[in-house]
């Protein structure tokens, strides 16, 4: 896989860096290799340092009060960094129409947002990006797409939410912390579920991995529908931590729909 950025616009002399991955796809807690292949441009120009690295685009909500004392709310996307790795901090003169390439590896953190699914790109606005330190010359929210496939614990997971019928509608990454997880980054990534036909109270269902060496925090938030059963309906939280061997989508299924019918009950049998 090769991606290739022309910097032209912004003053480097129509010079390029062209990133070429090994593979096309990591998973979290492994490492992308490559080569960085940088090739002057009309003009000599000083390079201060080539970096490489995983950066991510988030939603951050926020709220304000108007004139009237009426309180809005909307969000909006920043750039996160999620893994960063110094190619070169050697200052060199980069000559007109000169090649250079560089080896590189990028360890990619254990938390870092699952981008791919079987194959299939479920999430944009995450990827490799490459920098030439060189007046910023490169924008760093700029980033070639990574297939990131989840752990064989976290793929279980997702495979038992679709055995129980559950649809998955969005992803996203979401600025904030949730309390008590093993969360390191400073944000979190939100799978967003349809609720399943046979669970009478339950509207949705979002699901969350906070992952480490030790393991995965399994959050699962549901969204009960209004009723007599259910009163005014609401968020409920369920958390369950399983290890990197928990690999059995048929007991996980099993585990979630115990919890699952608990709060929101069920049209039929499991």
């Amino acid at each position: 896989m090769i991606f290739k950025r022309m910097l032209a616009s912004v003053g480097i002399g129509g010079a390029t860096v062209e990133t070429t991955l090994d593979t096309e796809s990591v998973t979290p807690g492994g490492t992308v290799t490559g080569t960085l292949k940088v090739t002057g441009g009309d003009v000599a120009q000083t390079v201060e340092g080539i970096s490489v690295g995983l950066r991510a685009t988030v939603e951050k909500e926020y709220e304000y009060e108007d004139d009237e004392g009426e309180v809005h709310s909307g969000e909006y996307t920043i750039d996160q960094v999620v893994a960063e790795h110094v190619v070169s901090d050697a200052v060199f003169e980069l000559e007109a129409e000169q090649e250079i390439e560089f080896p590189f590896e990028l360890p990619i953190p254990m938390e870092a947002p699952v981008t791919a699914l079987w194959g299939e790109h479920i999430l944009e606005g995450v990827g490799v990006n490459t920098r030439l330190h060189v007046d910023n010359a490169l924008d760093r929210t700029d980033v070639d797409p990574l297939l990131i496939e989840p752990l064989p614990a976290q793929a279980a997971v997702l495979q038992a939410l679709h055995a129980l019928g559950f649809e998955l509608k969005g992803v996203d990454l979401e600025k904030g912390e949730i309390a008590g997880s093993r969360q390191k980054l400073p944000f979190y990534q939100e799978f967003e579920y349809t609720g399943a036909g046979q669970y009478e109270g339950l509207e949705s269902l979002e699901l969350t991995f906070l992952t480490d060496d030790e393991g995965v925090d399994v959050v699962l938030e549901l969204d009960k529908r209004p009723g007599i059963l259910f009163g005014e309906g609401g968020d409920t939280l369920l958390r369950l931590s399983v290890g990197h061997d928990a690999t059995d989508a048929e007991e996980i299924a099993g585990a979630l729909h115990e919890w699952i019918h608990a709060i929101a009950g069920e049209r039929g049998l499991f």
